[in-house]
């Protein structure tokens, strides 16, 4: 069964928080205004410098919040072998894991797999990725991840193209009839948020935008608000 944590998509927006831009050194207190202000999940982005050229957090960041955050742990997996890396941040405590559709993997194999292990599972697709290639796993997915900038590197600008992107997304999701989140990451801010969530989006990953604001509780709360002001 998927994690207690997550419910299935319900029409309501939720806010991710990605800790690729949280300060590290003072880590502790950027979750505590995160949750003070109304995150919805923790988004932790994971890195292998081989399927995008950066380095970033493994299993051992996500079994340190595992317990110690109410927050969902939303694990978005930026590998070549995500079937390799499953198990270990679904034992550490993490409530969903996405995947690649682009990575080397068997991408039905590996989100079997990630329901097997009792967590929710997401597959990710590249701002390249035609939403129609999303299709054949729809039976399978509990999230659907759209990146709205070319995957590796925080703060960077929400891509033109996104609207249409995450429509196309949208559609695959009308036509499989199942309540799938979909979460978009890259770009989201106060501006850019109400277009995501035009377009089709419940899910928002936002990180340079809240940790980097100079009031990151007011940033999170204004980028809901340009969200729900639909």
């Amino acid at each position: 069964m998927p994690s207690s944590k997550m419910v299935p998509a319900n029409g309501k927006i939720s806010i991710a928080p990605s800790l690729l831009s949280a300060d590290l050194f003072d880590l502790k207190q950027d979750i505590r205004r995160v949750e003070e202000a109304g995150a919805d999940w923790l988004h932790v982005d994971v890195m292998d410098g081989n399927f995008v050229p950066n380095l970033s957090f493994g299993p051992a960041l996500v079994a340190s919040l595992n317990g110690r955050t109410k927050l969902p742990l939303d694990v978005h997996l930026m590998v070549q072998e995500p079937a390799r890396f499953a198990e270990s941040f679904a034992k550490a405590g993490a409530d969903v894991i996405t995947i690649h559709l682009e990575a080397r993997d068997n991408v039905r194999a590996t989100l079997e797999k990630i329901k097997a292990l009792g967590v929710f599972a997401g597959l990710s697709i590249k701002p390249d990725t035609k939403p129609q290639a999303l299709a054949p796993y729809m039976d399978l997915l509990d999230l659907i991840l759209v990146m709205s900038v070319y995957p590796g590197f925080g703060g960077q600008a929400f891509l033109p193209g996104s609207p249409e992107q995450i429509q196309g997304v949208r559609e695959v999701i009308r036509q499989s009839g199942r309540p799938v989140w979909l979460e978009v990451d890259g770009g989201i801010n106060k501006d850019t948020a109400a277009l995501a969530a035009r377009a089709g989006a419940d899910a928002l990953v936002a990180g340079s935008a809240i940790f980097k604001a100079a009031d990151p509780v007011l940033a999170l709360k204004q980028i809901r608000q340009a969200a729900s002001d639909i």
